[in-house]
């Protein structure tokens, strides 16, 4: 009991009560950037936030991203997908969950929890069709995997937490050495700015803190409480995204 006392310590350094909206819809996936709201439902339809409406787009995703190197997503096949021109044009490979938040580079994670990232260039000259795409495998294996502009996360079918330091748009690759994160999570992203947020396999809600250029792995976790249980988070310009159990959308502050 001591132990187990001893690691929740570790985990949780704080607490703080969002205030939440409840969003129209429902989602099980949602993803933010840049202004930018894309998602997906159970039936694999895909939406994004024009003003306070839902829009549906053509097509059917299991998951969906939008970052600074566009927009990407999977579908039930593992296929991969980069909207070009308003449509969806497929890239060779093959990945069950995909992010689009680094810095003009891509990255996510195969049937088998094989890692993969795709630097800058590729990135945003590709538009899809049969071209072999030059794909990156990192050591390691995880279940989830999201970059922000500096550093990318991870978490593994353990629910074990990492962090891999030093990527940049043309070495996605980073330093190759994951270091691991006190905590445990299900599933983890990381925003445009950077920022941490993760989500317990309870559907409890976390957010790193001391997350920074200098200091890329932070200091500690605060525990973000939610009137819901979760499963899906996604932050962007002050507002944490979230999708509950039920699949609702809620948009906190």
């Amino acid at each position: 009991m001591r132990a187990s006392l001893l690691f929740l310590a570790l985990f949780v350094g704080s607490s703080l009560a969002l205030d939440c909206q409840v969003i129209d819809g429902r989602l099980k996936q949602i993803d933010v950037s840049n202004g930018q709201v894309f998602g997906v439902n159970s039936e694999d339809s895909i939406f994004t936030r024009y003003g306070n409406n839902w829009v549906q787009l053509p097509g059917a995703l299991k998951h969906v991203t939008v970052g600074p190197a566009g927009v990407w997503g999977v579908n039930k096949n593992n296929l991969i997908y980069k909207l070009v021109g308003g449509g969806w044009e497929q890239v060779q490979g093959q990945l069950k969950q995909i992010d689009a938040g680094g810095n003009q580079f891509v990255a996510g994670v195969n049937m088998l929890d094989n890692i993969y990232c795709l630097n800058r260039d590729p990135t945003v000259t590709t538009i899809g069709g049969a071209a072999s795409i030059p794909w990156n495998l990192l050591p390691g294996a995880l279940k989830y995997y999201s970059c922000g502009p500096y550093s990318c996360w991870g978490v593994n079918a353990a629910d074990q937490i990492y962090v891999m330091k030093g990527v940049t748009p043309d070495s996605c690759m980073g330093s190759k050495a994951w270091q691991q994160i006190p905590g445990a999570l299900s599933m983890i992203e990381v925003s445009t700015d950077g920022r941490v947020y993760g989500v317990n396999s309870a559907g409890n809600v976390y957010r790193r803190d001391g997350v920074s250029v200098d200091n890329p792995a932070g200091t500690d976790w605060t525990d973000l409480t939610i009137c819901v249980k979760s499963k899906h988070v996604s932050y962007d310009l002050g507002v944490l995204w979230v999708i509950s159990k039920e699949d609702n959308i809620l948009a906190c502050r």
